[in-house]
């Protein structure tokens, strides 16, 4: 249970999407204008890789790695096909972002619209495939630990969207130089912001 939750935390604070390895950028900047979009995206996100990476954990294990097959008979030890794990991650991906727009769209039109093309870019949103990757590459072992990095990862990247968001509806009454406003002030911010971030490479997990 300790290793869960360390997992948990390192995913948000050491080891943040953002701010230690800058993906998602592209939805980062460009839907963090406001507070309640950022919101609904970053919410988006999380369910998105909380499903995503224990999903693509168990067809790793299961399908994708040598030896995987094992399960379904003896002829297949020999068997490795993770050639394909980024067109199968992918494909994952794109099923349960579409799932989420459907649920958006329907319970919250107000939000879809302000997200925009931004919702369905979730599937192309490197730091999704990013989190099934480093799952993959990590060799969680449990299903549990994989889910904990997911969500984790999910809600590191939500944190970081959410506070440049709120910080840039501050600094719309703020006297920033002509030539840095948008995203000038935006990048300065965000590498402030991860180099805060960077602090908790301190924590002893």
């Amino acid at each position: 249970m300790q290793e869960i939750f360390n997992i948990f935390i390192k995913s948000i604070f050491i080891d943040n999407m953002v701010f230690a390895y800058f993906l998602g950028m592209c939805s980062y900047l460009a839907v963090s204008k406001t507070v309640k979009t950022s919101v609904g995206l970053g919410a988006a996100v999380v369910f998105v890789l909380g499903i995503t990476v224990p999903v693509d954990y168990l067809l790793n294990e299961y399908v994708l790695k040598p030896g995987a097959l094992y399960w379904i008979d003896a002829s297949f030890a020999d068997v490795d096909l993770s050639f394909l794990s980024f067109i199968l991650f992918i494909a994952i991906i794109a099923s349960m972002v579409q799932l989420v727009e459907m649920i958006v769209e329907k319970f919250s039109p107000a939000l879809y619209s302000s997200l925009g093309i931004f919702l369905p870019l979730i599937a192309v949103n490197c730091a999704i495939l990013g989190g099934s990757l480093f799952m993959q590459e990590r060799e969680y072992q449990s299903l549990a630990q994989a889910t904990s990095f997911g969500l984790g990862s999910g809600v590191g990247w939500f944190l970081a969207i959410v506070g440049i968001a709120a910080i840039r509806e501050k600094i719309r009454y703020s006297d920033v130089p002509a030539p840095l406003r948008g995203l000038g002030i935006t990048f300065i911010i965000t590498g402030l912001m991860g180099i805060a971030f960077m602090s908790f490479l301190g924590i002893k997990l």
